[in-house]
């Protein structure tokens, strides 16, 4: 029986991407509670008790933790229940990073000045909040740029520039889904290679997980069609990442749970620290790929975080795990899935629900298989 057997978690969120936290939650005898809007919450049907309350009402839910008398509070794969995550550890006590971590971690310029601040690399980069600030950063940093809304994810409204007039097509787009109206233009590293790396904190003892490799849709949007564990480094290289991204979580304050530290790797052997989110990363990353690939459980490790039981990570696997998505770029993986009696790599699938399309945002995505082998799945 575990120790954590009869206590209470609240997970802020009820999308399928809370799903293997619930599942986890229960695998170790917590209750959980969840909060969101009804529409897409599949936790609602399997959660011990489920509010339907939007995860920014911060307050209310905050009211409804205090009255269910709740022994710990966590999200993954989602920057906007971050700032109530932290909102409702702190009000109530209980663990988790500050309502500053938060902020920070979830808005794209604060997140900048944080880590420049506390010495990290980072690409440079303005704040625009209209045509003559964004044409203004443009002429400074020079072509080409990266616009970007200051306070979203899932790669929404992020566009690559390579002339003024092309910014002033992406800017409007950028303002208007960005909550706080705002974006930033950042310089872009050319001829780069993506990574994120997962980690873990415990009072501020950084455990690193995994290095992700990343492959990406292209000009203009770069969103991600596919993430492999481990990511084929050098032990320089990973020395580099890892002073970089313990700089990072350290300055944004992240002294608990997951991170998701996005790197670039320049030509010139460079690291620049894109983004840190202060939460677990999504498309799998976390809820699959570090298990399949190391052995340790990180959906249970950001639990355990939560309700003050944790322990130094233990890897028992090393082995090449991966997820693909259906795209453009990626035509095959519909047919993979529809053959995948012939693929026995293949752990977990989703068929596609329409054919590939142009991707400007991860929502854009439909399908994908996760695989599980002894090196990188590679497909046409």
């Amino acid at each position: 029986m575990s120790n954590l057997t009869g206590k209470t978690l609240a997970i802020i969120g009820a999308s399928s991407y809370q799903l293997p936290l619930v599942e986890a939650a229960h695998r170790l005898g917590v209750k959980v509670i969840c909060f969101s809007w009804p529409q897409r919450a599949v936790c609602k049907d399997v959660a011990d008790k489920f509010f339907p309350v939007s995860i920014v009402e911060k307050e209310e839910i905050a009211e409804i933790c205090q009255r269910e008398g709740i022994d710990g509070v966590t999200t993954i794969a989602t920057d906007v229940a971050v700032p109530t995550v932290a909102y409702v550890a702190t009000k109530m006590g209980l663990i988790g990073n500050t309502e500053h971590s938060a902020y920070i971690c979830t808005n794209k310029f604060a997140m900048r000045e944080a880590l420049q601040k506390g010495g990290v690399n980072c690409p440079e980069f303005f704040l625009v909040k209209n045509q003559e600030e964004a044409v203004a950063a443009f002429r400074r940093l020079g072509a080409p740029v990266i616009i970007k809304p200051c306070d979203r994810s899932s790669s929404i409204a992020v566009t690559r520039v390579d002339s003024e007039e092309e910014l002033l097509a992406a800017l409007p787009k950028a303002l208007d889904v960005a909550f706080c109206k705002a974006a930033v233009v950042e310089r872009f590293i050319e001829n780069a290679r993506e990574i994120s790396v997962e980690g873990i904190s415990w009072e501020g003892n950084y455990y690193p997980l995994a290095f992700t490799d990343k492959d990406t849709s292209g000009y203009p949007h770069f969103v991600e069609i596919g993430q492999h564990q481990p990511a084929l480094l050098t032990e320089e290289q990973k020395a580099a990442a890892l002073e970089q991204v313990k700089l990072g979580v350290n300055a944004l304050g992240i002294r608990y749970g997951a991170s998701h530290p996005e790197l670039m790797l320049a030509p010139d052997g460079k690291v620049y620290v894109t983004e840190i989110g202060g939460r677990m990363g999504g498309d799998f990353i976390g809820s699959y790929l570090v298990r399949l690939s190391t052995g340790y459980d990180f959906v249970e490790g950001v639990v355990k975080v939560a309700l003050g039981e944790f322990t130094p990570p233990v890897f028992t696997e090393q082995r090449s795990a991966g997820v693909w998505f259906s795209s453009p770029q990626t035509p095959s993986v519909g047919k993979i899935i529809a053959e995948h009696e012939k693929y026995p790599e293949l752990y977990t699938w989703e068929v596609p629900e329409k054919q590939p399309t142009e991707l400007s945002e991860s929502g854009d995505r439909s399908g994908y298989f996760i695989y599980c082998s002894d090196r990188k799945f590679i497909i046409e």
